[in-house]
């Protein structure tokens, strides 16, 4: 069965290479190089202890609670490239038009962490200290997307991409830095990027095979955790992510996954046999769900904002 199962995705991704290739010279077209070090203000940046400075002190900081917040989780999360290089490279193959996608992606996403530890260094926004010990500990402990199905990864990256797009741009608006906001909204640009290109990879698998890559789908939308979900703390700063509106269920049902199943056709597609109806049956009823559960929030905010003005 492990075998046959194998030979599937085999066969399932040397179908898919064509549009691959496709998607890549569309993608190396559109992206446009940038410079990690231009989008740091170095000018603002001093010695810490060890080089007869000064270590680093929370007064330092011109961040608020929920920006350190935002861009701790956000850092920490691009800290585990190595991981996530490891899975989509096991799980698409190093060869071919599938391999110079891996490649590029992983050197494009190495930017990000880049870029930002520096401009948070270089500005003292969070504790460097705590940071590195955090970064340890979070990359020691790696990501593992649990032997999922090359479909189920296309699925998950189509979503997490865009999720994580959203999160830094909103986290840039959130910082009241502009340079911030300027670096944040540089990366958001690149992960936008990337989610074009696997959700365009998923729209031909739905051609190719409709009911298995529906039901990756709907294993994905109903699982939907980010990568970040292990890192230490991640409960109680996404908590305070979701206060703020930077991610919270509203956003990820309206902004993130409802565009990507509309642009699939999920609702209207007609290609389905019983096992892709029910997986898009379950989709559409969970997506119900979320869409009530975040109005029950946005009620109980309002409620909360209205006893805090009175």
């Amino acid at each position: 069965m492990e075998q046959s199962m194998t030979n599937v995705q085999t066969a399932l991704l040397h179908e898919l290479e064509p549009i691959v290739e496709q998607n890549l010279n569309r993608h190396l077209k559109a992206a446009k190089p940038w410079l990690p070090h231009d989008y740091v203000p170095w000018s603002k940046g001093r010695d810490f202890a060890f080089l007869g400075g000064e270590d680093w002190v929370p007064e330092d900081s011109p961040l608020d609670p929920v920006a350190k917040a935002a861009m701790l989780v956000n850092l920490l999360t691009e800290d585990n490239l190595p991981s996530y290089h490891r899975e989509i490279a096991t799980t698409f193959s190093r060869d071919g038009a599938w391999g110079t996608w891996v490649g590029t992606w992983t050197a494009e996403e190495g930017r990000h962490a880049i870029a930002m530890r520096d401009y948070l260094i270089v500005t003292r926004g969070i504790d460097p200290v705590n940071l590195e010990q955090m970064r340890m500990q979070h990359t020691i402990a790696g990501y593992d997307a649990g032997g999922k199905s090359a479909l189920r990864v296309l699925a998950y990256v189509s979503f997490q991409e865009l999720a994580t797009r959203v999160s830094h741009r909103n986290t840039g608006k959130a910082s009241g830095c502009p340079i911030a906001d300027q670096l944040l909204a540089r990366v958001a640009l690149d992960e936008n990027l990337h989610m074009v290109f696997y959700r365009n990879l998923m729209q031909a698998a739905l051609d190719i095979s409709p009911d298995d890559a529906m039901c990756a789908i709907r294993d994905e939308v109903l699982g939907f955790a980010m990568p970040g979900m292990g890192m230490p703390g991640f409960q109680e700063n996404a908590l305070l992510i979701a206060k703020a509106g930077i991610y919270d269920l509203r956003i990820h049902h309206d902004d993130v996954i409802q565009p990507v199943l509309r642009f699939w056709k999920i609702n209207e597609r007609n290609d389905f046999g019983p096992k892709g109806e029910e997986a898009r049956e379950q989709v559409i009823g969970f997506m119900k769900m979320v869409d009530e559960r975040a109005k029950y929030y946005e009620e109980k905010a309002k409620a909360r904002e209205s006893v805090l003005s009175s």
